[in-house]
């Protein structure tokens, strides 16, 4: 199957089982405006249905590559279709899923994705966790910052939160303006 056939096969499970989730990554940097691209689709969804997503892949001819308990990375054992979920609960959980927005991704069919306060958030975690990919992300959240209206003073937040508020100015665009 193509990543397209495994997203919409995997967005339907979602559906069907009446679970949460939201398009992250590459697809939700797309919905606002920003093509990039990627061999992978990035969902977040509730801690809660970890076990049974990871079944429902694995029974569908998913590996398994990782998994922790905010984290884990599939791959079709055929088509090599690459798959990344993060898991999230309680306020955090209600606090994005009740933001997102219903947006086209494939063919103008909508779906939830997370707001580009929290793609924004979740690029900086990403940094925290593994700086290599401070380049990448920065890259992403420039671009976010282009084709998006958000308030910064927001994001700067996130961005001191994680301990890269040096890196605000530059990125935001600031730097620029003022």
């Amino acid at each position: 199957m193509t990543l397209r056939e495994e997203f919409i096969a995997l967005t339907d499970f979602f559906k069907g089982e009446n679970l949460d989730y939201a398009i992250v990554g590459a697809f939700a940097l797309y919905a606002y405006g920003y093509t990039r691209a990627t061999r992978d689709v990035d969902f977040i969804t509730r801690r809660e249905y970890q076990g049974k997503i990871i079944r429902h892949l694995e029974s569908r001819g998913f590996e398994t590559l990782n998994c922790s308990e905010g984290f884990s990375t599939h791959v079709h054992s055929v088509d090599e279709v690459r798959i990344d979920l993060i898991y999230v609960s309680g306020e955090t959980a209600d606090i994005i899923f009740g933001s997102t927005k219903d947006m086209p991704i494939f063919e103008n069919v909508r779906h939830p994705v997370v707001s580009p306060e929290h793609l924004i958030a979740l690029k900086l975690f990403a940094i925290h966790n593994e700086p290599g990919r401070k380049y990448k992300e920065f890259a992403d959240i420039k671009e976010i910052f282009k084709h998006t209206s958000i308030d910064k003073d927001d994001i700067r937040e996130y961005f001191t939160k994680y301990n890269l508020e040096e890196y605000f100015d530059e990125i935001s665009g600031e730097e620029n303006s003022g």
